[in-house]
């Protein structure tokens, strides 16, 4: 492991009643690793030049390059320590300048002209090019995590896979997931995990040939949520109309941060229409050609999470639209005649035209629906 830490020599100066108060950066900044996979302490201490100074407030500005994000992260910090999260296998880089205010700047913030900076490179551990690859996790429905990944040839077949959740001790997977015998997953069910916390992990691994080398993740999990799929949607036709309506998937998910998409295929000119994006759990559409076929997916929206993963498709609920070429009027023919009842839904409510509290599909004939409200 190498460390590199350069103070740059240039100084940033206030004139205040013919005194000359140059800003200078931190000294002597430390990274701390207290084996928590990859969450480390930044420390710095106070410049020599303003130790001695009183009533002079400082604050420190610190820049550390993220290689999740592939940015750089800047925070302010009355504190002389700052924890954040680093891939360990990557080259750690951390900036930090001295912000002054008080008599001394006449009650203005300077900032200090240059910054001190610690390079650290990574640890060579493990061979190039064996370590995991495509690394990733899906929280199904908010009630099972679980972790993947695939090897490299040259990985080892014993990996193993960390988890480091904050004030607590990094752990192993409680249950790993197997492929041909190898193990490619972790499966976290029954194990609570803190969400819009940090959860840290580590696969990493052994054999007679040398050391995995290791692959670090940081997440949030409610980023990571798939909702199941949702109920087969019913489908209420109308003259020339069908409404849709569906229901959430059971579980834990909040009704309220599901966006949904709406797929309408029929057999017109135009078989498949461009999917439709909704946060309601029903849709009025126009009725094209005989066939209709509908399919609904859901995800979590942006209010909810900074991420999320599309559910799977619901089944197709289909209906057809026969001409009467006699009559010319347009009766409703379905491949199935559903009993839709939504509660509360009694013998009361249904001969009551004023209480709309249920919705009633009775099938009476093979082709006729008697629509009560």
């Amino acid at each position: 492991m190498q460390l590199y830490f350069s103070l740059l020599p240039l100084h940033r100066s206030y004139l205040n009643n013919d005194i000359l108060f140059a800003v200078d950066p931190p000294e002597e900044i430390k990274i701390i690793d207290p084996d928590h996979l990859g969450r480390l302490e930044i420390t710095w201490t106070l410049p020599a030049s303003l130790r001695k100074l009183k009533d002079c407030p400082q604050l420190y500005k610190v820049e550390y390059f993220n290689a999740y994000s592939q940015r750089w992260d800047i925070i302010q910090t009355p504190q002389r320590t700052y924890s954040a999260q680093f891939d360990l296998m990557k080259e750690i880089r951390v900036r930090v300048y001295t912000l002054l205010s008080g008599r001394c700047t006449n009650n203005t913030w300077i900032k200090s002209g240059n910054f001190t900076e610690l390079v650290q490179k990574p640890p060579s551990l493990g061979r190039h090019g064996n370590a995991v690859k495509d690394f990733g996790c899906v929280f199904h429905n908010m009630e099972r995590m679980i972790c993947k990944w695939s090897k490299n040839p040259t990985s080892p077949a014993n990996s193993q896979l960390y988890m480091h959740r904050e004030l607590q001790k990094a752990q192993e997977c409680p249950m790993y997931v197997f492929t041909n015998g190898d193990r490619s997953g972790c499966n976290f069910t029954g194990k609570a995990l803190p969400d819009f916390t940090d959860v840290n992990f580590c696969v990493n691994g052994s054999s007679p040939e040398g050391p995995l080398r290791p692959t670090y993740k940081s997440l949030q999990i409610q980023n990571y949520v798939k909702p199941d799929a949702a109920n087969k949607p019913f489908l209420l036709p109308g003259v020339a109309r069908i409404k849709l309506l569906w229901r959430k998937p059971d579980g834990k998910v909040p009704g309220h941060c599901l966006e949904w998409e709406v797929q309408h295929t029929n057999d017109g000119p135009q078989n498949e229409s461009e999917p439709i994006s909704t946060m309601r759990t029903s849709l009025t559409l126009p009725a094209v050609g005989k066939k209709n076929c509908f399919r609904v997916r859901s995800k979590v929206h942006k209010y909810c999470a900074a991420g999320s993963f599309w559910s799977e498709w619901s089944h197709q609920t289909c209906t057809i639209f026969e001409q009467n070429t006699t009559s010319k009027q347009t009766t409703h023919s379905s491949k199935t005649c559903p009993i839709i009842i939504t509660p509360p839904c009694t013998y009361t409510t249904f001969f009551s035209i004023k209480l709309i509290q249920c919705l009633c599909v009775l099938c009476i004939f093979k082709w006729m629906r008697v629509l009560c409200m």
